[in-house]
C-alpha cells in the first residue's frame, strides 16, 4: 500500500502540473473560438478544426473552467465559463427552450433533435457555475433547463427519454449525466430539494432497472419497460461505464442515510469489481463487454481510465481499503500514457487492441473527464 501511496503522490504532482501549465493554458487559447464558444478538436499541431460542433461540448468545457480555480488554474476562468455558455445559449437553443444536438462550425444548424444528454451537460455546468456574481442567473437558467427537461422529457413511469423527438432503445448514459448534474446541484444550489428528488429518483432507477440483479454489471440499452434491449445491444457492459456510475453511486450514498445508500455502496463496490476483474487488459480499461464479460470492443479510449482514477480514488478515501489505492495508481499509470504528445496539454483519445495508439486529434470533450479524474486523485492525495 505503501508503493501504491507513493505512485498516487508522484501521479498527482505529474497530472496537477499538466493541467495547470498545460493543459488549461492550451486549451483557454487554442481550444476557444474569438467568435463563440469552444472548437471541437485541436490537431496534434495545436490547429483547431472547422468541423461541426456538438452541443456538449460547450457545456463540458465551461465545467472545466468553472473548476478550474479549484484545481490551481488562476487564469480567467470566468469570463471563459461565460463565453462557453453565451454562446451555447445563443446558437444550440431552440424555441421551446431545450437545446439543439449539433451544429456547423458557422452556426448553422445540422442535428436540431434535443438529446437529454446534452441538457444534462448543460445543467452540470450550470449548476457548477452557481457561483459568486453568477450565482443567481445560472441558478435560474437551471431550474428552467430542468423544468423543461421535466416536461417533455420525464416518462409516465420511471425515468427519461433520450430525447425530444423520444425513441428506443431508451439509454442508461444519459441518467447517469442528469445524475451527475443533480448532485451537483444539491452541492451548490440555495434551493436544492428538486435536485435531492430527481438524484434520488435516478439512484433507484440504477439500482433497481439498470444494474443486472443476478451479475450486478450495468447495462446500456433497455426497452420501454426497462428490460435489457433485444439483440446485442441489450448486452452491452462497459468498464467505464461500471466505473463511473460507481463514483457516483459512492457520492449520492455518502450524503444519504438509511438502507437505500447501504445498498448504493454495496452496488457501487460490486461495479468496481467488475469494471477491475473483466475489463481491464494490459492495465487500461477497455471499451466494452458482452453480458457473459467476454470482450466486445478490445479498444481503450482514454475515457474510461479516467472513470476508473475516479472510482478508484473515492474508494480508496470512503473505505480505506489497500486495493483501491492500488486501484487508484494503476489506473492513474495507464492514464499517462494517453499525455504523451508532441504538444503538451493535448492527449490521445484511443489505444486500439493490439495497443497502438490511433493518430487523430483530440476531442474538447475529453477535457471533462479528465479534470474530473485529476480532482479526485488530488483529494486522494491529501489524504
Amino acid at each position: 500500500m505503501d508503493d501504491a501511496k507513493a505512485r498516487i503522490e508522484l501521479h498527482h504532482g505529474r497530472l496537477s502540473s499538466w493541467l495547470c501549465d498545460a493543459a488549461y493554458p492550451l486549451w483557454s487559447t487554442r481550444g476557444v473560438d474569438p467568435a463563440g464558444g469552444f472548437h471541437e478538436r485541436l490537431g496534434h499541431d495545436g490547429k483547431a478544426l472547422a468541423e461541426p460542433r456538438r452541443s456538449r461540448v460547450n457545456p463540458r468545457q465551461a465545467y472545466c473552467f468553472a473548476v478550474a480555480p479549484s484545481l490551481g488554474w488562476r487564469g480567467e476562468s470566468t469570463r471563459l465559463v461565460n463565453h462557453g455558455l453565451d454562446y451555447w445559449y445563443a446558437r444550440y437553443q431552440r424555441p421551446d427552450g431545450l437545446f439543439r444536438t449539433l451544429i456547423a462550425a458557422d452556426g448553422s444548424v445540422l442535428d436540431d433533435r434535443a438529446l437529454l444528454y446534452d441538457q444534462a451537460f448543460g445543467l452540470l455546468a450550470l449548476n457548477v457555475a452557481a457561483v459568486g456574481e453568477a450565482r443567481a442567473q445560472r441558478e435560474k437558467q437551471a431550474h428552467e433547463l430542468l423544468g423543461l427537461v421535466l416536461k417533455t422529457m420525464k416518462r409516465t413511469a420511471a425515468g427519461f427519454e433520450s430525447g425530444v423527438p423520444a425513441s428506443l432503445p431508451l439509454q442508461s448514459n444519459p441518467h447517469m449525466h442528469l445524475f451527475e448534474a443533480a448532485l451537483a446541484g444539491c452541492e451548490v444550489c440555495s434551493e436544492s430539494s428538486l435536485w435531492k428528488t430527481l438524484a434520488d429518483e435516478i439512484a433507484e432507477l440504477a439500482l433497481s432497472k439498470f444494474i443486472d440483479a443476478g451479475t450486478g454489471a450495468l447495462r446500456e440499452f433497455f426497452d420501454a419497460e426497462w428490460n435489457p434491449a433485444a439483440g446485442l445491444e441489450g448486452r452491452i457492459v462497459e468498464p467505464g461505464h461500471q466505473f463511473e456510475w460507481a463514483w457516483l453511486l459512492l457520492r449520492w450514498s455518502g450524503e444519504r442515510t438509511g438502507a437505500a445508500p447501504g445498498r448504493a455502496r454495496t452496488a457501487a463496490l460490486k461495479l468496481i469489481d467488475i469494471g477491475e476483474r473483466h475489463g481491464v487488459r494490459n492495465g487500461l480499461a477497455i471499451n466494452s463487454l458482452l453480458d457473459d464479460f467476454s470482450p466486445h470492443d478490445a479498444g481503450a479510449r482514454l475515457w474510461p481510465q479516467t472513470e476508473r482514477l475516479k472510482a478508484g480514488a473515492l474508494a480508496a478515501r470512503l473505505t480505506g481499503e489497500a486495493r483501491y489505492f492500488t486501484m487508484a495508481a494503476s489506473a492513474a499509470d495507464g492514464l499517462m500514457r494517453y499525455l504523451d504528445c508532441p504538444i503538451p496539454g493535448l492527449w490521445r483519445d484511443r489505444i486500439d487492441a493490439q495497443g497502438m495508439v490511433v493518430e487523430e486529434p483530440a476531442p474538447a470533450s475529453s477535457f471533462y473527464h479528465l479534470v474530473a479524474a485529476i480532482a479526485e486523485i488530488s483529494a486522494l492525495a491529501r489524504l
